[in-house]
């Protein structure tokens, strides 16, 4: 049986020691131990989680595939609960890593620069499945349990706020509407780009089309990049309609 979620969970790490001086100590045995327990249960949570569901995942599948104990989970998450809001926070935190170490825009090119970021989000999600049945698991529960994350606003902020500095670059310019929200874009984006690949299978049946080959996944890639881009250009003013020819000489006589 699952415990009750407590109001209070341990941190993602303890708080490194300092000597007396000040300075940072190595981590000890204990607590390299400790850090390498509990990582080892986040990463079996996740495989289980994504596979099974909130629901269907239980505590003691997650701690055998961590070969590990059911009470290490309780010690450092508190609950099944607690632990699948760690699963969560810890995608996030994933995915704002890896957009930090390989993202590197020139934001004096912001049309290459929102290329760069839409392809990274597209091509993360893709090599990433897990992160998408996560997804899918706590949206079929409305965000319940993401919505107790104290963390969760801080790890959507980076991405947004990318994008929102793309954004400003190429309306400086003159190259993207000023009224646009960095929100929206990231919307778009992740709307975009989550729907296709949460949804592929079935659609490949409805559709009638491979959705999932090489093929079609380039293409949807591009379709994304090519419809942000037309989305945040910037609207050139409408040349003035010529005189219609004839016109004003039938008014005239007239």
């Amino acid at each position: 049986m699952d415990r009750v979620p407590s109001k209070t969970r341990r941190s993602a790490a303890p708080p490194a020691r300092r000597t007396a001086a000040g300075a940072e100590r190595p981590p000890g045995v204990r607590e390299l131990s400790a850090r390498a327990t509990r990582d080892s249960i986040l990463r079996a949570a996740t495989k289980v989680f994504a596979k099974q569901g909130y629901d269907g995942g239980k505590v003691d599948q997650i701690s055998k595939a961590a070969k590990s104990y059911d009470r290490m989970i309780y010690y450092y998450f508190g609950s099944k609960e607690g632990l699948f809001v760690a699963v969560l926070e810890e995608c996030y935190r994933r995915f704002n890593e890896a957009e930090e170490a390989e993202l590197s825009l020139d934001e004096a090119q912001p049309a290459e620069a929102l290329t760069a970021v839409i392809r990274f989000m597209w091509r993360y999600y893709l090599k990433n499945p897990e992160f998408i049945a996560l997804l899918n698991t706590e949206n079929l529960h409305r965000g319940k349990h993401i919505g107790k994350s104290l963390r969760a606003r801080e790890y959507s902020s980076p991405a947004v706020d990318v994008i929102g500095r793309v954004l400003a670059a190429g309306a400086q310019q003159g190259l993207f509407r000023a009224e646009l929200m960095a929100r929206d874009v990231y919307l778009m984006i992740a709307g975009m780009a989550y729907f296709y690949l949460s949804n592929r299978y079935t659609l490949s049946a409805f559709l009638g089309e491979a959705l999932d080959s090489a093929d079609a996944l380039a293409h949807w890639e591009q379709f994304l990049i090519d419809a942000v881009l037309r989305t945040v250009a910037a609207v050139a003013p409408a040349a003035p309609a010529a005189p219609e020819r004839g016109r004003g000489k039938r008014l005239a006589a007239a």
